[in-house]
């Protein structure tokens, strides 16, 4: 199932949006840490524009690729920041990887879990019984991140993944963010299994197709806008599904990333933070000889060959940003250099 297209690809800049967008969108697909809390604490902003998104009538889900948490204890740690949300709205890497466990087996077989109560209770939840050990005849195998997964559990997969069993990761982030600093994530679990067996596992989070089909079959969007923090998972996740995306600068993701990146990695819409959801953005325009505008400010070639700002200058840099990957994208995806951008890009002050 896939959602409905939007006019422009998602890694091209958007020339005109008459409508902020939470209203040109019914559903926000919100990543997490990073947009909407770091942490324990709510992101500045992000309480308040969700809020305001919501009375507005948009719809707000929330799509992680943490396995380890249920819906329910996701919602409630958003209550708990002032975000309302219910278990419903959350949706997990989790849930997407026991959607394709259940269509590559029989309906109430077992399963062996590598992973948290959210991935036991997604695999309950289509039917199956999760087990912890291969003695058990799992039908399958499924793994997901979890804190307390030791070298016992990792066994246990490589066993049964080097049985033959299908096995199905929810995620393959190297990394997770903790309060102490940046821990190994579920891909770093899975690279062990994968070292012992050397077979592949078929991986459902984002920025794979299998995540998107998710969410778009839980929420039912007809025209939804990915809101993320990182151009890893979050911005190609939309492009793979078809859709438009916002980035935040609230997270991971430096503007010095932008401005060379694969057309995989280029977001429709940029913003501060989440009060960009509420925002008309501005139009991009192409002025001609790789010159680009927008939100007040005028990126072009100078006389050196380097890309430079001219005239006034607009009230948000984050326009000026889309203006100079306007002019960068433009060149990569014409095969032409792409010209200096550094400089330019200091003047924004970002």
């Amino acid at each position: 199932m896939a959602a409905e297209q939007s006019e422009q690809s998602p890694q091209s800049p958007r020339t005109e949006q008459a409508q902020p967008l939470h209203l040109a969108y019914d559903t926000a697909l919100l990543d997490l840490d990073g947009v909407v809390y770091a942490g324990p604490a709510a992101i500045p902003h992000a309480v308040e524009a969700l809020d305001a998104a919501r009375a507005a009538g948009m719809h707000l889900a929330y799509v992680t690729n943490n396995a380890s948490r249920t819906p329910q204890a996701v919602a409630a740690h958003l209550t708990e920041l002032g975000v309302a949300a219910a278990p419903g709205d959350v949706i997990t890497s989790a849930q997407a990887a026991a959607r394709i466990v259940a269509e590559r087996i029989p309906a109430g077989s077992a399963v062996l879990v590598v992973g948290g109560e959210g991935l036991r209770e997604a695999v309950r939840e289509r039917g199956l019984v999760p087990v912890a050990s291969l003695d058990e005849n799992p039908a399958a195998v499924v793994q997901g991140y979890d804190p307390t997964i030791g070298w016992p559990q990792l066994a246990e997969a490589s066993y049964a993944v080097q049985r033959g069993l299908p096995w199905i990761a929810s995620n393959t982030d190297l990394t997770i963010p903790t309060a102490r600093g940046t821990a190994p994530g579920n891909g770093t679990l899975v690279a062990a299994v994968r070292t012992a067996t050397g077979v592949e596992p078929e991986v459902a989070g984002k920025p794979l197709p299998p995540m998107h089909r998710e969410t778009v079959i839980r929420t039912g969007a007809k025209r939804p806008l990915v809101v993320g923090d990182r151009l890893d998972t979050d911005i190609e996740g939309a492009f793979n599904g078809g859709v438009d995306s916002l980035l935040v600068f609230t997270g991971v993701t430096r503007p010095e990333q932008l401005p060379e990146a694969e057309p995989k990695y280029r977001p429709t819409y940029l913003a501060a933070d989440l009060r960009g959801l509420l925002a008309v953005p501005p139009a991009v325009e192409e002025l001609g000889e790789g010159a680009f505008r927008c939100g007040g400010w005028t990126v072009a070639a100078r006389e050196d060959g380097r890309l430079g700002f001219a005239g006034g200058r607009g009230a948000d840099p984050y326009a000026g940003l889309r203006a100079l990957c306007a002019a960068t994208w433009s060149a990569a995806d014409a095969g032409r250099p792409v010209p200096e951008w550094h400089k330019a890009l200091a003047e924004l002050g970002l």
